[in-house]
């Protein structure tokens, strides 16, 4: 029996500081890290999860479940740490001398939680307690912290993703967004534009691969996603640089090398193989005939070409080529919502409706020369018409 106890001790200690080690390499240290005890527990959680979602998008609830289950695990993995120190505590205190395990088990959790009933009439030695009660306030502590970081990360991401919407559509789409800002005359706002993707794309290096669960985090709307607004926004610098070399701002160069930088450090922590150094003639999965459907989509919006479509294609593809195969492949691991030009195995290829361009109608607004009381009132689209009485004086 005092050989089982040391033994228990002897475990406890071991799985109390690798449960620390485990917070403090995910929560603490601000590198990546997606190993360790808990995180081989969750990864299979996290691959039924998705391929349920993948399964049953087209159903009602299936993008529901895509949008819950990253959250949903996130709160799990804090309940699995505290679980643990609780277990390696409640060995420490039974291989102590306690006198059941079942005992030893409240007194450990009644020590992690600070909640002391179970310590008053027990023979937990009072620096077992005192270590179980500093180490279970630091994790609370860690993980109080924790949420607020990931949730500030995900506002951050999605602000920029949801300004797509008007500059892009939903899904987004890089000629779309060209399109857009020329057909409106606002193209003089692309450097900006350009620049604030790349301090995005920037933000999002750093702390998605901090903290890798982010990237399961989905955006608000179902057909929205940070890869694929990322793509959209590559996929229109690659473009206006292939067509329009002197038009295209220096700021769309930084942008794409910025974006494909962003996801091949995602790719590296993922552990999903890439082409560091690819070469420009190098094939590419987008077909030749989407690109000149592009062509022809940005020639009808007014987007000035400097190159015919045989002599931009080479340098589309010599861009498109350093971030194409990670990005099919983060949308398989990520169940990526469809989008043009996103997935290889998507068989529909949605397009953005772009907004009826409205413009109200002088002429109903126009006021009328002479109204009578009998006349109804026309004063604009929307308003209540009305009749007037007419003015009847009792006889004499």
């Amino acid at each position: 029996m005092q050989a089982a106890r040391a033994a228990a001790i002897a475990v406890g200690i071991v799985v109390v500081l690798g449960d620390i080690g485990d917070v403090v390499r995910a929560l603490v240290v601000p590198r990546p890290y997606v190993g360790g005890p808990i995180a081989a527990v969750l990864r299979p959680l996290r691959r039924f999860a998705l391929h349920t979602g993948r399964r049953w998008r087209r159903r009602s609830w299936g993008e529901p479940l895509l949008a819950a289950s990253e959250p949903v695990l996130l709160l799990v993995r804090l309940a699995l740490w505290l679980a643990i120190v609780v277990v390696g505590f409640s060995l420490i205190i039974w291989g102590a001398g306690h006198d059941s395990w079942q005992r030893s088990l409240v007194a450990s959790g009644s020590s992690v939680f600070t909640l002391g009933f179970a310590n008053r009439t027990s023979t937990v030695p009072a620096v077992t307690a005192f270590m179980a009660a500093a180490i279970g306030v630091v994790i609370v502590a860690l993980q109080i912290a924790y949420l607020p970081t990931l949730y500030d990360a995900v506002n951050r991401r999605e602000t920029l993703v949801t300004t797509l919407e008007s500059r892009a559509g939903t899904p987004a789409w890089g000629p779309e967004l060209l399109a857009r800002h020329y057909l409106v005359g606002i193209q003089q706002n692309l450097p900006t534009l350009y620049a604030d993707w790349e301090r995005w794309a920037a933000d999002v290096a750093e702390s998605h691969t901090a903290y890798p669960a982010l990237l399961w985090f989905r955006s608000p709307h179902p057909q929205n996603s940070w890869l694929g607004a990322l793509t959209a926004v590559m996929d229109s610098g690659s473009l206006l640089l292939a067509l329009s070399p002197q038009a295209a701002p220096a700021e769309a160069r930084l942008c794409v090398r910025m974006g494909f930088t962003c996801l091949r450090d995602i790719a590296r922590v993922l552990r999903i193989p890439f082409d560091p150094d690819p070469r420009p003639d190098q094939a590419i999965r987008l077909p030749h005939d989407r690109f000149e459907e592009a062509v022809a989509h940005l020639q009808a919006a007014g987007v000035p070409v400097e190159r015919s479509i045989e002599e931009a294609w080479p340098h589309f593809r010599g861009w498109r080529v350093n971030y194409e195969s990670i990005v099919d492949a983060l949308a398989a691991v990520l169940v990526a919502p469809p989008a043009p030009w996103l997935r290889p195995e998507s068989t529909d290829d949605p397009r953005p409706n772009r907004p009826v361009d409205r413009v109200p109608d002088p002429a109903a607004h126009r006021q009328p020369a002479e109204k009578t009381v009998d006349s109804p009132a026309t004063e604009g689209p929307g308003l209540a018409t009305a009749r007037q009485p007419p003015d009847r004086q009792p006889p004499d």
